[in-house]
């Protein structure tokens, strides 16, 4: 018998599509016109309110799709959406993240719904392949673009199955979505100012029937023999993976991140709750365990190669444990966070793009996962009153000329970071003239620069590029204002 937990089924409706788009108003007009004609045209197959939802959520995502910048979210909005035949039962609808249709005798399975806003177009590519019901949708995890589709997909008899963990981690996402949303734009400037209210859209509102715990969870439909594993670690406590024995197929999700093979995202900016090091390696060890011969993430294409995948996984994970490791032994000789943050690089046989997951953030992920955020270097730290507070005053003690001819000698030596610190101080001054403020951003912005070459000369971490590059456009409205 599988070891998982059932939960009650409860009584689902379609979504309804809800007045209240403010933005752009000619959202509004053509989705209702759409949704109008759906409802009096439509026959067949699914409901006529189900086709209308579907309209409308192809008018909206292209809208929304055409309105995003070319070179933002890693590129992924520019994948097109069309079919791809992984094998003779296995079919990918490609986007900025994949949905995949694996087809038996007895009805379809879906592995990821992809995001809300491209669900439509990637059901159209797939429905045509699907054989019967869908009988189970598997979510990866808990992410926007991973489950946003599944409202569309879900039929009446549809087995949702997620991680134990997934209730938590979508409630504490759901909760804190006004806060996470002002960080990623930030980041990803391109974002709505505020997050959808559009039943259609919003984030969450899944609720599985099937949870699946370290056990896994095994079943066969139609020959095909199916098991969903726990892989918890890089992309959240609630990862899970899909594994076709027969054929040898291993779908990921993020486990692995998008790029392969990496240094996963043990730390992200955006920010998250602590990933756990030891949990991802593993779920990695038992992911070699299987030898899989592909691997299909869930964003762009499948990874092919028996022996190209079994070394890919084996260096990620001596690549973390090295990192682990390394982290564990210097705090035992008494090092502090920054030193280890400096000092652990990954060996050259262990080297690993950093364009998602970043060493040294993910030696400071680990030191404060183990020690939390009291690293015992100041009494200050135990109080609500961050040095910053101090900055107006260390300004009135130095003046704002001398800490800017300070900022400028350490920027000279290459010392980047300590200069930013001193032209924090020097603008924090009141009062601060205009011609001070333009000498102190002039500054800032050559060193944001300098830091954004450093990082792509470097790491090349996306993260880290976007983030500077939205200090940079910020501090250039600043030097433009009057």
């Amino acid at each position: 018998m599988n070891n998982i937990f059932r939960l009650k089924r409860k009584r689902s409706q379609c979504p309804s599509y809800q007045r209240g788009i403010s933005k752009p108003l000619v959202l509004i007009v053509i989705a209702l016109i759409a949704a109008a004609w759906f409802y009096l045209n439509g026959s067949g197959g699914d409901s006529i309110k189900k086709k209308a939802q579907l309209k409308t959520a192809e008018v909206i995502g292209n809208i929304a799709q055409r309105n995003m910048p070319s070179d933002v979210a890693g590129g992924f909005h520019n994948i097109p959406i069309e079919l791809r035949a992984l094998a003779d039962n296995v079919y990918q609808a490609s986007g900025i993240a994949n949905t995949h249709l694996i087809t038996t005798s007895e009805g379809s399975v879906l592995f990821d719904s992809g995001i809300s806003i491209q669900a439509a177009k990637q059901i159209k590519v797939l429905k045509e392949k699907q054989q019967g019901e869908l009988t189970h949708i598997i979510l990866s995890h808990s992410h926007a673009d991973h489950i946003g589709g599944t409202k569309f997909w879900r039929e009446k008899n549809t087995e949702i199955v997620t991680h134990l963990e997934y209730a938590e981690e979508q409630r504490y996402l759901s909760e804190l979505e006004p806060y996470f949303w002002t960080r990623n734009r930030i980041v990803f400037p391109w974002l709505p100012e505020k997050p959808t209210t559009q039943e259609m859209f919003r984030y969450g509102g899944v609720e599985p029937t099937i949870l699946v715990d370290h056990r896994d969870y095994n079943f066969e439909q139609g020959g095909v023999k199916f098991s969903v594993l726990s892989t918890p670690g890089a992309e959240g406590a609630d990862n899970l993976s899909l594994w076709l024995a027969d054929q040898k197929i291993l779908f990921s999700g993020d486990f692995f991140g998008p790029l392969w093979p990496q240094f996963p995202n043990v730390f992200t900016m955006r920010g998250e709750k602590v990933r756990k090091p030891i949990e991802y390696i593993q779920s990695l060890d038992k992911l070699i365990a299987l030898g899989p011969e592909m691997i299909v993430p869930s964003h762009h294409e499948a990874i092919i190669g028996k022996d190209n995948i079994k070394a890919g996984m084996i260096r990620m994970r001596d690549a973390v444990q090295y990192v682990h490791d390394q982290v564990i032994e210097g705090m035992n000789a008494g090092k502090t966070v920054y030193q280890l943050m400096d000092e652990i690089s990954l060996p050259e046989e262990l080297a690993l793009t950093q364009e998602h997951g970043k060493v040294s953030w993910a030696v400071k992920s680990i030191w404060e996962y183990y020690a939390t955020w009291f690293h015992f270097d100041s009494t200050t730290e135990l109080y609500p009153v961050p040095i910053r507070t101090i900055y107006q005053d260390l300004a009135e003690l130095a003046s704002v000329e001398r800490l800017l001819e300070k900022s400028q000698h350490h920027f000279q030596q290459q010392q980047a970071v300590k200069a930013l610190h001193f032209l924090e101080i020097a603008l924090a001054a009141e009062p601060l003239s205009r011609t001070q403020e333009i000498a102190a951003l002039g500054l800032r912005l050559e060193v944001l620069e300098y830091l954004l070459e450093r990082a792509k000369q470097t790491s090349d971490n996306n993260y880290e590029k976007d983030y500077l590059r939205s200090r940079i456009n910020i501090t250039k409205e600043q030097l433009e204002s009057p």
